[in-house]
């Protein structure tokens, strides 16, 4: 039996930590926040017409056979820890001309519902950026998510794609925005490909082609919701690691983590030294590196964007707002990254905002609805360095939330007379609430072909020494993070 130290309750430490939890070992969870779940978390806005509840991160959940996997493997079914419910309609997509359009789980009703909304052909187009995404699948599935990545599976992980038809899927040469302009052209298709650039906090113009991948993974294994919020999903995750013998120690922020060839203890900020035989560190990579191991290791800046989210509770139904709303404005694509990732970085003046409103009544008070409203932003920072801002300028955050707001107002969604309550959350407030560096919400940001395998890797050359998490190998997104914890858990080993 292992001593095992976890540091930080994200979801790449949770899980981690219940599979080591599982396989017998004695496990400590470390995370300095007052509540689990990191990106991952909730947030409760009490108001006179009640309370309302918010996810503050992920708002949808893909490829939910990883947590199948991880709950049956631990002790019993997923659908008996949390209720999941599989969306219809995966999002609704308005562009600046005033078409509109759902992605839905049908494959047959959405290629329809294209034809019908931007013409004879777009559902074609549609169908064969998911052929070519099921190529990309077939192609990275076993060399990239596979198994916990080490150096020795870097320089090894290119002959998992030595085989011409796996090259030519994932085209490591092409944007993601090449690839949209090649097999879609349509536009407005091209946006909702585009989009999915942000999955992984990057932009289009420089994203890896791969990422063609995800419109594939939502139409196969389904779009998902979390009855009572996402954040459910890791309050169930803490609960298996309770039920596994584990500890959980909330506000206790990890300082130190000690050992040079093989890892020793860790040191906490309440002065608290716990042993350990192995560490796992959800951290971001640039911060165990850095402030916890003060090595001169180099990792990949932590420097995708990052978001202002404006957790809006609305004191009516609004029947016309659906569960996943896309409003593209009317200004080119490549302008909202320019914003972001440019020297002289701003707020985005004309974005592509994001809308979440799940119909669930735990969420919100009856004839009353929990509205998260998301848009890209730079990171946070004080020192003017390019693709940062700082977001605690007086004033910045609530003028840019009214923005936002008016924005919408102009697209033909205004909230502003509904709203009860609102709280603003900044790149500034991510950083300070999870520890990642400027607020970046997927770590590494994923540009060049070579993104992937330059990620941190799963394993160090400290002996006891894991990361996991959205910094590191397979990525960021639940389903990754929650695979590293499998890999890891994997090469650690039964007690």
């Amino acid at each position: 039996m292992a001593r095992v130290v976890v540091v930080g309750a994200g979801v790449g430490g949770l899980a981690a930590g219940v599979r080591l939890a599982a396989l017998g070992h004695r496990v400590t969870l470390c995370e300095a926040a007052d509540q689990v779940g990191g990106k991952l978390g909730g947030h409760v806005l009490d108001t006179p017409a009640g309370a309302f509840r918010f996810d503050t991160g992920p708002t949808l959940l893909t490829l939910p056979e990883v947590f199948a996997d991880l709950f049956a493997a631990t002790g019993g079914p997923l659908d008996e820890a949390v209720t999941l419910r599989r969306l219809d309609t995966i999002a609704h997509y308005r562009f600046a001309d005033g078409t509109a359009v759902d992605t839905v789980s049908d494959q047959a009703d959405q290629h329809r519902r294209l034809d019908d909304a931007l013409g004879a052909g777009a559902g074609d187009a549609w169908q064969r950026l998911l052929d070519r995404g099921a190529d990309i699948w077939r192609a990275v599935e076993r060399p990239v998510f596979g198994a916990t990545m080490s150096t020795r599976a870097s320089l090894t992980l290119a002959a998992g794609l030595a085989r011409p038809r796996d090259l030519r899927a994932v085209a490591l040469h092409r944007s993601l925005r090449s690839l949209a302009r090649d097999l879609l052209p349509d536009p407005r298709l091209q946006l909702m490909l585009e989009r999915y650039a942000t999955y992984e906090g990057s932009d289009p113009r420089r994203a890896p082609a791969a990422l063609a991948v995800v419109p594939y993974l939502e139409q196969r294994f389904g779009a998902w919701y979390v009855e009572g919020g996402l954040h459910r999903l890791a309050e169930a995750l803490a609960d298996r690691f309770a039920e596994l013998g584990g500890t959980v120690r909330l506000g206790t922020r990890v300082t130190r983590v000690a050992g040079s060839r093989r890892v020793t203890h860790v040191a906490c900020a309440d002065g608290t030294t716990l042993p350990a035989d192995v560490v796992v560190s959800d951290a971001d990579a640039r911060v165990l590196h850095g402030e916890l191991r003060r090595t001169r290791r180099p990792v990949p800046p932590a420097d995708s964007l990052s978001g202002v989210v404006l957790l809006l509770a609305v004191r009516d139904p609004l029947p016309q707002l659906g569960h996943h709303t896309v409003h593209f404005g009317p200004a080119p694509y490549g302008e909202e990254f320019d914003a972001i990732f440019g020297a002289a970085a701003r707020p985005v003046p004309d974005p592509v905002v994001y809308l979440s409103s799940p119909h669930d009544p735990t969420v919100a008070p009856p004839g009353c609805r929990s509205v998260y409203v998301l848009v890209n932003a730079p990171r946070h920072g004080r020192d003017g360095a390019a693709g940062t801002l700082d977001w605690t300028a007086p004033g910045l955050a609530d003028s840019y939330a009214d923005d936002v707001l008016a924005q919408l107002a102009h697209r033909g969604l205004d909230l502003r007379p509904h709203v009860v309550q609102r709280h603003v959350r900044t790149a500034a407030d991510l950083e300070r609430d999870t520890g990642a560096p400027g607020g970046a919400i997927y770590g590494q940001v994923q540009h060049g072909p070579l993104a992937t395998v330059l990620r941190a890797h799963n394993r160090t050359l400290t002996r006891g020494l894991f990361l996991v998490g959205g910094s590191t190998h397979p990525g960021g997104g639940l389903p990754l993070v929650a695979l590293s914890g499998r890999n890891v858990a994997t090469a650690v080993g039964p007690a």
